[in-house]
């Protein structure tokens, strides 16, 4: 009678189906990236991880491993299409005894195949081309990249040492060996340069200079750009001489920021309850949370939050506050709609409502319809065509 298959014979039967499953879902659309879907072990990049909890109330987040899950729940788990959390708070985790963690915000993760499949279908790769990878995190990607264009070809920076350290032995135990850097991603990496492709596995608030220099005319730049309220979404773009340009891709999807541009621990100073102007809203702030005008508020107010509590018993109102400028807008209930409390040197509503009613004019499109064009000088997200509707992006 035979044995219960090895763990590395599941492992391979996880990643075929693993494969088929994102090629039938239109991720994976070129044989090259599939056999590297196929073939990289993602077991050996995150042999340990979080999973949400399905209790209620506070974020909880519960450790797997392959002796608390069991071997075969442990695998279906790591070939699932699913993101992965494997650092909080920027602090590296004692596996030694595993605790759920509550009240922490996951800072490293092995994100979900299909995003990362579909971003590599995207950056249009062809043999022979070099790659710089920004946010190396578990090293998966990395892995996959290696397998495609070969070990040689792919450069990877990672801010965090340990991160990086542990990519590096997951790596180098996968067979490969590419060039990982431990540093800033946003100065890339000058000594490797230039690079037919560049891609960010991190969210960013705008296009760094450095990345327009090591990529040439020609190249592709595929990011996720984000603000500190939410992600605006993946951006390729194409390197032109001194700028590149191009378009954001249908959706919204979302890598935590990279950490040199987390946003300031104050969220700034809470406005007394006599301070501003008053007004009705043209829009509450429900807009906040919905995707088209969500996105359209973070062009507006780059540098804010937001955040709801009552005051002094009341009701419900909503806080957003720029901590750079100190201004401010505070939407609060009335009998038959809401008012907005503005002040400082920015009318943050007002810019708000504005960039709401100029998305509904164009048809409230999707992010499909905005672009982006990044210089040294300046960056800008743009509406329909590089001369429609413009929004600044941050310069840090």
């Amino acid at each position: 009678m035979a044995g219960e298959p090895d763990a590395e014979t599941t492992a391979a039967d996880l990643r075929r189906q693993l494969a088929a499953g994102l090629e039938k879902d239109g991720w994976l659309r070129s044989p090259q990236w599939r056999a590297a879907v196929e073939a990289v072990p993602r077991h050996v990049f995150i042999p340990r991880f979080y999973r949400e909890s399905d209790g209620l109330g506070v974020t909880t987040w519960e450790p797997v491993t392959e002796t608390n899950a069991g071997q075969e729940e442990w695998l279906r788990l790591v070939y699932s299409d699913e993101t992965w959390m494997t650092q909080f708070d920027g602090r590296d985790i004692d596996w030694a005894d595993p605790k759920p963690i509550s009240n922490a915000v996951p800072t490293s993760s092995s994100t979900l195949p299909s995003l990362v499949v579909r971003m590599l279908e995207d950056l249009d790769v062809q043999d022979g081309m070099n790659v710089l990878e920004i946010g190396t995190g578990t090293g998966y990607s990395t892995g996959l990249m290696c397998h495609r264009l070969g070990s040689e070809a792919v450069t990877s920076i990672e801010t965090d040492e340990g991160v990086a350290r542990r990519a590096r032995e997951a790596l180098a135990r996968s067979g490969y060996t590419p060039d990982l850097v431990v540093g800033d991603g946003r100065v890339g990496h000058l000594d490797g340069a230039p690079y037919d492709r560049l891609i960010a596995t991190c969210g960013f608030r705008n296009i760094p200079p450095a990345w327009l220099e090591q990529v040439p005319p020609g190249g592709v730049i595929l990011t996720t750009l984000r603000g500190w309220m939410r992600s605006l979404g993946l951006v390729k773009l194409i390197v032109t001489g001194d700028s590149a340009s191009g378009w954001f891709s249908e959706g919204d999807p979302s890598f935590m920021i990279a950490r040199q541009q987390d946003a300031p621990v104050s969220l700034g100073m809470v406005p007394g309850p006599d301070d501003g102007t008053k007004r009705k809203v043209t829009y509450g702030p429900e807009v906040l949370t919905s995707s088209g005008p969500g996105f359209m508020a973070q062009l507006a107010a780059p540098d804010a939050r937001f955040f709801s509590m009552s005051v002094d018993a009341g009701p419900v109102s909503t806080f957003v506050l720029d901590s750079g400028t100190e201004s401010f807008a505070v939407l609060t209930p009335t009998d038959n709609g809401w008012e907005v409390r503005q002040g400082g040197p920015r009318r943050l509503w007002d810019a708000v409502e504005s960039a709401v009613a100029t998305w509904e004019e164009y048809g409230s499109p999707s992010t499909a319809a905005f672009g982006v064009t990044a210089s040294r000088d300046a960056q800008v997200v743009w509406l329909g065509n590089p001369n429609g509707p413009q929004w600044l992006l941050p310069p840090s």
